[in-house]
């Protein structure tokens, strides 16, 4: 009789991160197309009596959503993440998964890894008091906290990587159009 357990175990297993990302590398290669991605995130603003606080969903396999307040510096009660705080989020959330990924695909150990993101901005220009005052952010730094016996080499190509492949720093680097649409009483 033939013992199949060992290979039950081993195909019960859930594919590795390589095998995953290797799988999607072959099929963007074999089909550019299935590359290109949208995602979107839409209003589920239930209550609206409180013009400082709304409710963001992402339209996609999570389906999480985003409880979302005016920043205090705007009149907002400062209980929830602002809009601000959920965009520099993303950045550090894509430095760190990026940083994360390269390492794993350069089989390098991270023994520690923080991501601390800032940016700053004028309230007077937001709240419209002064009109020569910017809109938006005027500067954002990244600063990443890493510890690895790697060699220097691969730290550097590593550091040079998640720059170049973070999704939402690169966007910020090379800003697409946005376009802005409003349908008014269903037109």
């Amino acid at each position: 009789m033939t013992d199949h357990s060992a290979d039950t175990k081993r195909s019960a297993e859930p594919p590795t991160l390589q095998e995953r990302q290797g799988a999607l590398k072959q099929q963007y290669r074999e089909d550019p197309a299935a590359g290109f991605q949208t995602t979107a995130v839409y209003s589920v603003t239930g209550d609206t009596t409180d013009p400082s606080r709304v409710r963001i969903a992402v339209d996609g396999p999570s389906g999480a959503v985003f409880d979302v307040g005016a920043h205090h510096s705007v009149g907002g009660d400062g209980e929830l993440p602002c809009s601000g705080d959920i965009f520099l989020a993303a950045l550090a959330a894509c430095q760190e998964i990026t940083i994360r990924l390269v390492a794993t695909a350069l089989g390098l150990t991270l023994d520690h890894l923080a991501v601390r993101v800032e940016g700053d901005w004028d309230a007077r220009g937001t709240l419209a008091v002064d009109r020569e005052a910017p809109i938006g952010y005027t500067a954002i730094r990244i600063s990443i906290d890493l510890r690895t016996d790697a060699p220097q080499d691969k730290v550097e190509r590593l550091l040079k990587s998640a720059k170049r492949y973070c999704v939402v720093s690169s966007t910020l680097g090379d800003a697409p159009a946005v376009e802005f649409r409003a349908i008014v009483n269903g037109r």
